[in-house]
Order: structure tokens, then C-alpha cells, then sequence
């Protein structure tokens, strides 16, 4: 039922996948703060045992779709974590490869909203999307299409009034500005 609700009001654009590399990021990024901390290095050989199946199941979880309001992502095994970011709150999508993520042939999304993107934080996260500069770029593409429309639709709901109508409305405006006026001039 939910889905069928979603669908009416808007459609998939694309699904962003993930890059199984990020598999191996993950395996090799968990290892090295592992090896880093010393309560890790006794963690580490489980984590090398059990680590494989827990990333192929994250991996598996994770789900990023780009529609025609939203951006829609989940992920997580234990946690789950669903978030939505309507479109038109979307400020910037920020794009990011560090040497780590280079090697690895990866990339960051950081997505930011009003309110948080004051503040440094970011509203969501995708890391690995195949593709994403592309991916950012339908987004990015997408979220003017719907703040264009938004802008033409709320300026064509103003009132249409005739010229004539129009007139004594903006004589009685400048008439009261003449009259602040010259209340500020004689003070």
C-alpha cells in the first residue's frame, strides 16, 4: 500500500547503485582502526573472520533512488536507517574523492539541506554510488526542476488584477509614503 501511495504522487528517476568495491573499502578501512587502536588489535582476527559477512550484508542493504520530489536512501543490518530528502530542501550536493577513496576508485556524496549545511553537517551520505557525478548531476538537475516549477506555479496563483484596479491601490500606497515622508522631514 505504501508503494502504490509513493507512486502516485512520484516516480522512480533512476536507482543509484553502489560499487562492490565498496566492500573492500570497508574491509581494509575497519582494519586499519583496528590495527590503529589497541583495544582493536584484539578485535581485529574476529573482525577478519567475521567482517566478510557482516560488509556483504550492508552491502546488500544499502538502496539509493532518485525521484521526481526526493532522494530516498537506507542502509543498515542491526540499525536500519531510512531518510528522505524532499528535492527542494536540497541546497548543494557536495562531491568528494580523497587519496583513500581515489584508490579504490570511490567517491563521497554529501548531501546538504538548509538547515544543517550552516552548521557543517551533513543530511545524508552516499558513499560509492556508481557514477556519482553523474548521479549528482540528475539530482541537482532534477531539485531546479522542481524549485522552477514551485516558483512558476506560486507566482501564477497571485491574483490577476486589471490595470484599473490596480491604480487606486498604488495612489493610496504612494500617498501614505508621501505622508511618512514628511513626518521623517520635519523631525
Amino acid at each position: 500500500m505504501e508503494q502504490t501511495t509513493k507512486s502516485r504522487r512520484e516516480s522512480q528517476i533512476i536507482e543509484g547503485k553502489f560499487d562492490p568495491r565498496l566492500k573492500t573499502y570497508t574491509m581494509v578501512g575497519a582494519s586499519l582502526v583496528l590495527v590503529i587502536t589497541v583495544v582493536g588489535i584484539v578485535l581485529l582476527p574476529f573482525w577478519l573472520i567475521f567482517g566478510k559477512r557482516y560488509v556483504n550484508r550492508y552491502f546488500d542493504n544499502l538502496f539509493c533512488e532518485l525521484t521526481t520530489r526526493a532522494l530516498h536512501f537506507k542502509k543498515g543490518i542491526w540499525f536500519h536507517t531510512e531518510r528522505t530528502v524532499p528535492l527542494d530542501k536540497i541546497q548543494d550536493l557536495t562531491f568528494k574523492e580523497g587519496p583513500f577513496l581515489r584508490y579504490f576508485g570511490l567517491s563521497y556524496l554529501m548531501v546538504e539541506t538548509a538547515g544543517n549545511s550552516a552548521q557543517g553537517v551533513s543530511d545524508m551520505s552516499l558513499t560509492g554510488i556508481i557514477d556519482a557525478r553523474k548521479f549528482r548531476e540528475m539530482v541537482l538537475d532534477q531539485r531546479d526542476l522542481i524549485t522552477d516549477k514551485s516558483n512558476q506555479s506560486s507566482s501564477q496563483s497571485l491574483p490577476k488584477h486589471g490595470d484599473h484596479e490596480l491604480i487606486p491601490i498604488l495612489q493610496k500606497m504612494q500617498s501614505t509614503l508621501e505622508n511618512i515622508e514628511a513626518k521623517l522631514g520635519e523631525s
